[in-house]
């Protein structure tokens, strides 16, 4: 049963019909934006939320299942993590983004600090009183509480430290570092013990690795157990006496493990990313159930001794899950067991849990397709799942040097982004070149220009919004193509000198252009309008047959290739090509001059003709006329005659 905010145990009457999927159990059970922190008090009485925005804290009666206060904190930055110091919420601290550290009494705001870097983590010494924060630095800092004042830092070889804590049973202080190293020490003596390497140990035979695994999360169980979580999604379970892990259980998702929890009367682990929330045996690794809530998840915090977790998500409302397998509901809502006995299900095992959905697209580029509709791959959807045992053989086999590539390709960034802070040359990124010119000579325009322009360009090459495409090779513009051609064709044509520049290592030369005239009436504006986009159809028009002047030469040696076949009929006389494009261009011509082309050439005959001779004269005689003193004798005469191509011809002279 997921349980989220608000019914009262006394008012609340359903039938076995009518209940609800969801159980609103705490009034204004949520955040305005976002949650980032979620704890429950050591007496079970008060659970506390720490989210955005403004940042603020809110605090929960359990006994009363509504909002006991709200109190918003001091410091505008926002809230890395949180910790109550006392059985209740009179003594909490917090912990800022910008290095502030805030502590808070039961009546309010009581003291705020600095550190020295910026933190990521602390956690509480109860028998010396010291703070131990870890964060952007190699060192350990401690604030002890009782003298109020800073005390010697513990030096570690880590370049940063990501996350802490403290065993409660002999006090060892562990701390996690981006190395993928947990560091050991001894509060007692200030000094190192052991040092464990997780990174090396979370890369199994079936694990797929595309970094360095830093620790991300860490919890200790007991006196001798230990969990380590990883940023590539691993989780690995330490006995403290050996340093190699009894068990790796991989979420398969890539995502840094967020929270860590231990179960101890089911021996479970409670492992959680920011997709889903994992529940397996210790042990083998079983799986025992999974949620995975809607939001995103922040933070993940178990109630003591029940089957109730509540989880931080980057969304308003904070979820509420109950779980019976786990353990029993809490004494504030024990009415939830007997709703849930008959809401209760035969439990099933996670079928796809061990397996990789992949597309027919992947099968393509893994070469697998042979194998669908056998049992190695299940139909689900538009794609198909198949173990991750075999998805990862096969890749490595396809691609066996993926990693060191990435590898390679991590270092070289490293080393660029190190270089960044060297002196910096006016020099052409590796991708996208041209864009990168032009964004160039655009910045480098008049006052006057830039000013029409808005100023956008000036701060483009700089902005972080858009360095990956001047890095990234994927984000390369294909200027050459089709489309771009013709939706910008005036761009394509500049874009060529651009590229002739680039081919001779002239650099950036920026062309003087005209000042606008100032004064100009609005008819020369449209006049200039209208010019301008007779000239963009124009470019339009020569781009498209440029396009199809290149298609007919890619198809030029394809024609030249294949030999044409022409089919002779009976009764037909073979003939050469060059007489049937003859007459079809001679059917064009007018009849005059095609006359005067058969008499200069000889083949018009007059008298024999495949029709018959037939010839039409005629005269005309001496006619009257009205004037006598105008007379004269016209004599017309005129030759009817039909040629062989079955045309009629009239021939007169006068």
């Amino acid at each position: 049963v997921n349980i989220g905010t608000a019914f009262h145990p006394l008012s609340y009457t359903l039938s076995c019909e009518a209940l609800p999927e969801t159980i609103e159990l705490i009034q204004d059970f949520e955040m305005p934006t976002v949650c980032t922190s979620i704890r429950v008090s050591r007496d079970g009485q008060f659970i506390l939320a720490a989210g955005t925005y403004k940042p603020r804290v809110r605090c929960y009666d359990t006994y009363q299942l509504s909002l006991k206060f709200e109190r918003c904190l001091e410091s505008d930055g926002e809230l890395v993590t949180f910790d109550i110091l006392s059985e209740d919420y009179s003594k909490l601290v917090f912990l800022h983004i910008d290095r502030y550290v805030e502590f808070h009494s039961q009546h309010g705001h009581y003291y705020k600090t600095r550190i020295p870097k910026f933190g990521r983590d602390f956690s509480y010494h109860y028998p010396s009183c010291d703070l131990y924060f870890v964060g952007a630095s190699s060192e350990v800092f401690r604030l002890n509480l009782e003298q109020g004042r800073f005390l010697n830092s513990l030096q570690t070889d880590a370049a940063e430290i990501n996350v802490c804590d403290i065993n409660p049973v002999h006090q060892l202080f562990a701390a996690g570092t981006l190395e993928g190293r947990v560091d050991c020490w001894d509060p007692r003596v200030r000094s190192r013990v052991a040092v464990l390497d997780c990174a090396l140990s979370s890369i199994t035979d079936g694990t797929e690795v595309e970094g360095l695994p830093s620790v991300s999360a860490l919890k200790f169980n007991g006196s001798l157990g230990m969990a380590v979580g990883t940023s590539t999604g691993q989780v690995l379970v330490y006995d403290l006496r050996s340093s190699r892990p009894l068990l790796v259980k991989d979420h398969y998702y890539g995502l840094p493990i967020k929270s860590l929890h231990f179960h101890d009367q089911l021996d479970l682990v409670l492992s959680a990313d920011s997709k889903i929330i994992k529940m397996w045996n210790k042990d083998n690794g079983k799986v025992f159930s999974s949620i995975e809530p809607q939001a995103n998840i922040n933070d993940v915090c178990l109630y003591p001794g029940s089957g109730m977790l509540f989880t931080a998500n980057e969304d308003p409302k904070m979820n509420t899950f109950y779980i019976p397998a786990l353990g029993p509901a809490p004494h504030w809502c024990s009415f939830l067991d007997n709703l849930t006995e008959e809401l209760e299900e035969n439990p099933e095992s996670t079928i796809y849990d061990d397996y990789k959905f992949v597309t027919r697209k992947d099968l393509e580029n893994l070469g697998l397709t042979h194998l669908i509709g056998s049992p190695l791959l299940r139909a689900y959807m538009h794609g198909f799942f198949m173990d991750i045992r075999l998805y990862h053989k096969v890749k490595t086999m396809a691609n066996p040097f993926a990693y060191e590539e990435y590898r390679k390709d991590r270092i070289r960034q490293k080393i660029e982004e190190s270089r960044t802070q060297r002196v910096q040359l006016k020099k052409l990124p590796k991708v996208n070149k041209e864009l990168a010119m032009k964004l160039m000579e655009e910045s480098e325009l008049p006052t006057r220009k830039k000013k029409k322009k808005g100023n956008v360009v000036d701060n483009l090459l700089s902005d972080d919004r858009f360095k990956v495409m001047f890095e990234n090779p994927d984000y390369q513009v294909d200027e050459r193509s089709e489309e771009f051609r013709l939706l910008n064709p005036i761009v394509s044509k500049v874009g060529e000198k651009r590229r002739q520049k680039l081919s001779h290592h002239s650099g950036l030369q920026q062309d003087e252009e005209e000042e606008e005239v100032e004064g100009r009436g609005s008819s020369e504006e449209e006049e200039s309008s209208d010019d301008d986009d007779k000239s963009w159809v124009e470019e339009v028009r020569e781009q498209r047959r440029l396009i199809r002047a290149e298609e007919n030469r890619q198809q030029e040696p394809q024609r030249h290739s294949q030999p044409r076949f022409y089919q002779i009929k009976a009764g037909e006389e073979f003939r050469s090509f060059g007489d049937v494009a003859r007459k079809q261009k001679m059917q064009k011509t007018s009849l005059e001059e095609r006359l005067q082309r058969e008499e200069s050439s000889g083949r018009l005959n007059l008298n024999d003709t495949a029709v018959g001779s037939k010839q039409l004269t005629f005269t005309l005689k001496k006619v009257s006329m009205n004037y006598p003193e105008l007379s004269c004798f016209v004599i017309f005469t005129g030759c009817l005659l039909v040629t062989a191509a079955g045309q009629m011809i009239m021939s007169m002279q006068l």
